[in-house]
Order: C-alpha cells, then sequence, then structure tokens
C-alpha cells in the first residue's frame, strides 16, 4: 500500500483501544510495590533517591505483566538483576562523554538483540537502556552510584516479594490457557455441524502447549487438573473433522448427518463443561442429555463405516475426558457413567515424555496411567547457552533482529547527541523514546511511535492540569505517581496508547517529587517524545527490514513441515506394524505415533510464522518488484488456503490411523514417497517464483486409483490422498500466479 495509507493505518492501530480483561488486584499489588519503594525511600532518603528507586519497582513491575510463563517473581528480578548492572555501569562511564555514548549505543545493540530470544527479553532488555539514561543524569559518587543500583535491585526484590506474600489466583494463567483450548475445540465441534469444513485456528492449542512447560518445582506444585486435558483436546479435533467430513465421513443429509449433528453438540457440550471447570478450579458438570447422546444407541448404530469409527472413538474419547477429572464428576441429574464396555476400543492412556497424552487402541484391557511427565521449562541459568547460541545465529546482517539492533543502536546515539545539544534538562527523554518505541516490524514500530506521540500528549496534559491547579507537595506527587502506576497495570492490555498516557502523567507527577517544574516538565516531555519518535520512524523508513520479501521463505517452510506431517501419517497406513521412527531414522521415543506428532508440531510453528510475516506484510507501505518478491495479497491468500486444506485432509486421516493388526496399504506408501520426493523441489521452486511440479504425486494417485478400482468404495486413505492432491494442486495455481 502507498506510504500515506500505510502510515494513516498504522496511527489508527496503534491510537486504538482493546477490550481486555481487566485484573484490579494484579494492579493494585504491582502500584504497592511502587508506593513501598518510594515511600521508604522519600521518608529515609531524599527525592532524588525517590526517584531513582522507582524505576526500579516500576521496570520490574512492568516485566511481571508480560506475556510469559515464567513464574513472576522469577521476572521481577531477572529485571531488577539487568536494571541494577545497568545503572551502575552507566555511572561509571557518565564522566566520560564519548566513551558513555559507546556504552550506551553496545547497550542498546545488545538489547535489540535480544529480541531473538522473544517480545519478554526484548521488552525487559528495553527497560535497561531506559534506566541507564536516566538514572546517570543524577548527581553522584561511587558510593552513590552502588545505592543507587542497590535501590533499583531492591525494588525488583519488593515487587517479587509481594508476589510470593500476595498471591493472586495460582495458575490462573495456565488455567485459562488450557481451557481456551478445549473451549476452542467445542467451538470447533459446533461450528462442524454446520459447516464440515470450518476453519479451526490452532493458536489455543499452542498457547497451552507452551503454557503446560514447567520446572520440575512447578511440577511438584501444579494442580491435579492442569495434567492430561491438552494431549484429550489434541486428540479430539482430528476426530471431529473426520466426523463431520462428508467424504471421509456421513453424508450430508439424512440420518447419519443427523446422528453426527447430536454428537458433535454433545462433544462441545462436554468440552465446555471441562473447560469451565478447569478456568474454575471447580467439579466438572456435566449434563445428563449429553451423555444420552455419548453412547451407543439401544437400537444399535446409527453410523456405518469411517463415520461409525470415527463416532466410537468419539465416544471414547469423551469418556476419558470424564475419567480424566482429578476432581468428582458431577452429572446434573442422576445418570450411570457409561461403562467401558460399551466402547468399541478400551483406550489406555499413555504419557510421552513431553506430557502430551496419546491413546493405544491396540490395548486389550484398560490400564493405570503412569506418573504424569511434564514439558520441561529450562532455568535461566539453563537459558544462557540458548541465548549464547540465538546471538551467534542472529549476528548477521541478512537477519532482522540484527537489523533491528543496528537501527536500535544508532538512533539512541543520535537522538542521545541530540538532546544533549539541546537546552532542555530532560535530553534523555528523546533516545528514551527511540527504545521503547522501535521494534523489529514495520507496522509495530510506527503503531507505537504514533501511540507514545498521543499518550504522552494527553498523559501530561492532565498531569500538568493537576499540578498546575493543585501544587502538590513531593508526598501528593508521589502519591499521584503512584496512582498512575497503577492504572497503568490495570490497563496494560487494553493498548499502548492508554499506556503511553498512563506513563506521561506517571513521569510529571514523579519529577515533581524532585521538584521539577511542571511547565517546564510537560513541554519538555512533549516535543522531546516528538522528536524521539520522528528520528525512531525515520531511521527505520531509511534502513528498515520489510517482510514481503520473506513470504515466499515463510510459504515454503510451511509446505515442507506440512507435507512431512502428510508422508508421516500416509506412511503409518503403508506400515502399520512398525513403530514410527524419528527424524534419524531411529526409534521414535514414547507411542508408536510419535514421529506424527512432531510433525504436526512442525506445521504449527511454520503456520505461525507465516501467520505472522502475513501479517506484517499487509500493514508495509512498499511493494517489491523483483521476481523473487511477486506474491500478490491475493495469491498469498489462495496459497494459505491451499496449505490449510493440505494440512486439513492429512488431519482426517490421522483420525482413522489403521490398528498395528490392519493390512499394509503399500499404495499409501507409493503416495508417500512421491510426496516426500517431490516436497524439496517445490520448496525450492516456490523460493525461486517458479512453476510447480506435483506429477509424481499424481502419477501415483493415479496408480492407487486403479488399484482400488474393483472395490466397492474407496478406502479413507485414498480419499483423503486425493484431497491432497488436489490441494497441491491449488498451490501450484496460486503460486504460479502470483
Amino acid at each position: 500500500m502507498p506510504w500515506l495509507r500505510a502510515i494513516g493505518e498504522t496511527a489508527r492501530s496503534g491510537l486504538s483501544v482493546e477490550r481486555a480483561a481487566l485484573h484490579p488486584l494484579l494492579a493494585l499489588r504491582g502500584a504497592l510495590g511502587v508506593a513501598l519503594v518510594v515511600g521508604l525511600t522519600l521518608w529515609l532518603g531524599s527525592p532524588e533517591l525517590a526517584v531513582s528507586s522507582a524505576f526500579g519497582a516500576f521496570s520490574s513491575g512492568v516485566a511481571t505483566f508480560q506475556r510469559s510463563w515464567r513464574p513472576r517473581p522469577v521476572l521481577a528480578l531477572s529485571a531488577a538483576a539487568g536494571l541494577a548492572v545497568s545503572t551502575f555501569v552507566g555511572f561509571l562511564a557518565a564522566g566520560q562523554p564519548v566513551a558513555f555514548v559507546l556504552l550506551l549505543a553496545l547497550w542498546a545493540f545488545m538489547a535489540g538483540m535480544a529480541w531473538g530470544l522473544g517480545p519478554t527479553a526484548g521488552v525487559v532488555a528495553a527497560s535497561t537502556v531506559a534506566v541507564m539514561l536516566v538514572t546517570v543524569t543524577l548527581p553522584t559518587t561511587l558510593l552513590g552510584a552502588l545505592a543507587h543500583a542497590g535501590l533499583i535491585a531492591a525494588g525488583g526484590c519488593v515487587q517479587a516479594a509481594l508476589i510470593v506474600l500476595l498471591p493472586v489466583r495460582r495458575w490462573g494463567e495456565r488455567r485459562d490457557a488450557l481451557a481456551d483450548a478445549l473451549a476452542a475445540v467445542a467451538d470447533y465441534a459446533r461450528r462442524l455441524r454446520h459447516d464440515p469444513s470450518a476453519p479451526f485456528d490452532p493458536e489455543p492449542m499452542m498457547t497451552a502447549r507452551s503454557a503446560a512447560a514447567v520446572t520440575p518445582r512447578q511440577a511438584r506444585r501444579r494442580p491435579r487438573q492442569l495434567g492430561g486435558y491438552r494431549g484429550l483436546a489434541e486428540r479430539f479435533r482430528p476426530v471431529l473433522a473426520s466426523l463431520a467430513d462428508p467424504d471421509v465421513g456421513a453424508p450430508m443429509v439424512g440420518q447419519e448427518r443427523e446422528r453426527v449433528r447430536e454428537l458433535l453438540s454433545a462433544a462441545a457440550t462436554v468440552l465446555d463443561a471441562t473447560a469451565r471447570a478447569i478456568r474454575r478450579g471447580e467439579r466438572v458438570r456435566i449434563p445428563q442429555d449429553a451423555l444420552d447422546v455419548l453412547q451407543v444407541p439401544e437400537s444399535g448404530p446409527v453410523l456405518h463405516g469411517p463415520a461409525r469409527k470415527a463416532a466410537m472413538r468419539l465416544i471414547a474419547l469423551t469418556q476419558e475426558a470424564v475419567e480424566a477429572a482429578q476432581e468428582p464428576v458431577e452429572v446434573t441429574r442422576r445418570f450411570p457413567l457409561i461403562p467401558r464396555a460399551t466402547f468399541l476400543m478400551p483406550a489406555r492412556a499413555d504419557r510421552a515424555e513431553d506430557g502430551d497424552v496419546y491413546v493405544d487402541t491396540d490395548a486389550p484391557e484398560p490400564e493405570q496411567p503412569r506418573g504424569p511427565r511434564h514439558l520441561s521449562r529450562p532455568s535461566l541459568v539453563g537459558l544462557v547457552p540458548v541465548a549464547l547460541r540465538t546471538f551467534r545465529r542472529e549476528l548477521r546482517w541478512s537477519s532482522p533482529v540484527c537489523r533491528h539492533a543496528v537501527r536500535v543502536a544508532v538512533a539512541v546515539a543520535v537522538t542521545y547527541l541530540l538532546g544533549n545539544a539541546l537546552p532542555p534538562e530532560h535530553g534523555y527523554w528523546a533516545p528514551l523514546t527511540v527504545v521503547m518505541v522501535m521494534r523489529p516490524d514495520f507496522s509495530r514500530t510506527y503503531e507505537r511511535g504514533f501511540a507514545r506521540l498521543g499518550g504522552t500528549l494527553v498523559g501530561v496534559g492532565i498531569a500538568g492540569t493537576v499540578t498546575g491547579l493543585l501544587h502538590p507537595p513531593p508526598w501528593g506527587s508521589a502519591a499521584l505517581a503512584v496512582a498512575s502506576i497503577a492504572f497503568m497495570y490495570l490497563l496494560m492490555r487494553t493498548g499502548y496508547a492508554i499506556t503511553s498516557v498512563c506513563i506521561g502523567a506517571y513521569v510529571v507527577f514523579l519529577l515533581g517529587v524532585a521538584g521539577s517544574l511542571w511547565s517546564q516538565t510537560v513541554l519538555e516531555r512533549i516535543w522531546l517524545t516528538a522528536l524521539g519518535g520522528a528520528v525512531a520512524l525515520l531511521i527505520y523508513a531509511v534502513f528498515p527490514a520489510w517482510e514481503t520479501p520473506r513470504l515466499r521463505d515463510r510459504l515454503a517452510d510451511w509446505l515442507t513441515a506440512t507435507g512431512s506431517y502428510a508422508t508421516a501419517v500416509l506412511d503409518r497406513f503403508a506400515r502399520p506394524r512398525e513403530p514410527a521412527s524419528g527424524p534419524t531414522g531411529t526409534p521414535s521415543p514414547g507411542h508408536p505415533d510419535r514421529r506424527i506428532r512432531e510433525a504436526l508440531l512442525d506445521t504449527r510453528a511454520a503456520r505461525q510464522e507465516w501467520d505472522q510475516t502475513a501479517s506484517r506484510a499487509g500493514a508495509e507501505p512498499v511493494r517489491h518488484r523483483g521476481r523473487l518478491s511477486r506474491l500478490s495479497r491475493r495469491s498469498a491468500a489462495d496459497a494459505q488456503s491451499a496449505v490449510i486444506t493440505l494440512g486439513r485432509a492429512t488431519m482426517l486421516l490421522e483420525a482413522h490411523l489403521p490398528e498395528p493388526d490392519a493390512e499394509p496399504q503399500p499404495y499409501a506408501g507409493e503416495f508417500a514417497r512421491a510426496l516426500e520426493r517431490t516436497l524439496p523441489d517445490a520448496a525450492q521452486a516456490i523460493r525461486d517464483s517458479e512453476p510447480l511440479d506435483f506429477a509424481p504425486v499424481h502419477e501415483a494417485l493415479s496408480r492407487w486409483w486403479e488399484e482400488e478400482a474393483e472395490r466397492p468404495s474407496p478406502s479413507v486413505a485414498l480419499r483423503s490422498a486425493d484431497l491432497l492432491a488436489d490441494a497441491l494442486e491449488d498451490l501450484a495455481e496460486a503460486v504460479g500466479s502470483g
């Protein structure tokens, strides 16, 4: 899109206010930490010490509100340590202007590289640059520098201690993540009743998997309700899709379709009840009507063929969901639970080493599940080698993270020099704006830039008016600053514009504690923020890192991952008796379907990368005309639809994996090998903007059709393979027209 339109879109997006769940108790706890630190230092020390210590408590509190699954006390302590080190190192170099500028640029570069570890690390690292800019302006000695660093660290320790002493809804975020995943599958089941090809967004499942990773200490303390359900939700999804699909399930009209709709609705009711119980930490209450539907009718099965097999698996999975409840299950009216004998396949819960639950449908008798295992989350010390590997991997000119780090370093150094050359006392606000605004991509940088400017105008206007009318003493200014922080913590998830309003007011009130005149502070804050934002936006425009050229690479990676998923599933039909092997050819640990699970996770990760790149590319103001970058918005949408269909066809096939004693289907293996041989060339063709050729896949499919020509109806594997071939052809057409 044109530059003016792109800037307008990002400005509207940055200034918009989002609806979000508010957590008043969490906000009050964070504000209490700031109040304790500021109040004590103001009482026992000086206003300058109060201002310095406030940054530690404030920034550590912000770190605890980031979207991270690490323990909140750990986040607060980690942020406090980084802030303290940054403060002390900055004081050591503050007396030498050239040395300080070089140190500041290096620190900003390292903070930019921290985005390679994730958004939380990037935000916390950016705050260390901000505190270096602010606290070094306070005159002090070497011992005073140590005192400032200690006070900042103490602010983080206070926040961590409050989290431990005043817990608010322990495990609440993990409960919400797991409940959201189950609710997403329930919503999917309801949509399938009316649209058998309804899409499914895997984001809630990916979030739940991230939330399931815990340290060994957390694993010992984790509520029993949080173990096992995620694996059940994973296994529900392909069964639901297979049951609803008219190609491999029941026909679109007739008695069988009505039975399918009843089963889908009942399964959604059970999943919703389970999600509600997990979210609230209550017993699972399941309506009797739903359990009535989820059993074999007394008159006999209504469904036949693959649809009946999928229905029986759905009934068995629902029973497992009931039995997996660690708290007592309460039915809304008296109703006996369905006995195991009514199910087609008694299932055994077999937990793999990553915490996922798999079902061994070959087990003749139900067995007791083994002790729960969990996804391991490394400690902060264990992250050090990961961080070093990430740093080495991203330290190349073509890396968007490295280019972002260079941009931040240059912009911070330039605005710091400009701020020192200009008359205002608080010239550091310009580089501080840069480091808080700049992000690795265009859309977020420009959104935050406009949000920062608009929010600052409103925030300092409100704070200036209040200060001008009331003329509060230092204690009053401190109380107003804490109130601003409380509102910021409360409204942080509603958008960066609201956050900037609260931060703008907080800065004015906090500097009022140190005796700064509000009239001077307000004007300086506004135009220095505008200066820093303008430099950040200009530097990104001059030295960008566009996402549009990466679309083809992301699409090729997604196709490769989805094709590997399809190959792994088809290989089970060709060799049902052999355990699946891992990527190195050795038998996979855990369940024989381990290879399929790993391929599915790779597919989801590749899709997430594609979604992020496509979303950011859609907001960029340039059109790349090179041969390797031609992929129009319509072509990208068509290609996305084709790859999603490819994954959906594989999911339908996964719901009908054969038993170990089933007859092998050699043509499924031939089709899988043809697909496996074709994928590398297809991925490279997408990257090179060349035509895709899936002729070997179509030839293998034709031979398969000839083999089953005399059968009364084609097998589920063949029908799914036909859907796979059609999706590949749609992909070739979409990419060819790009």
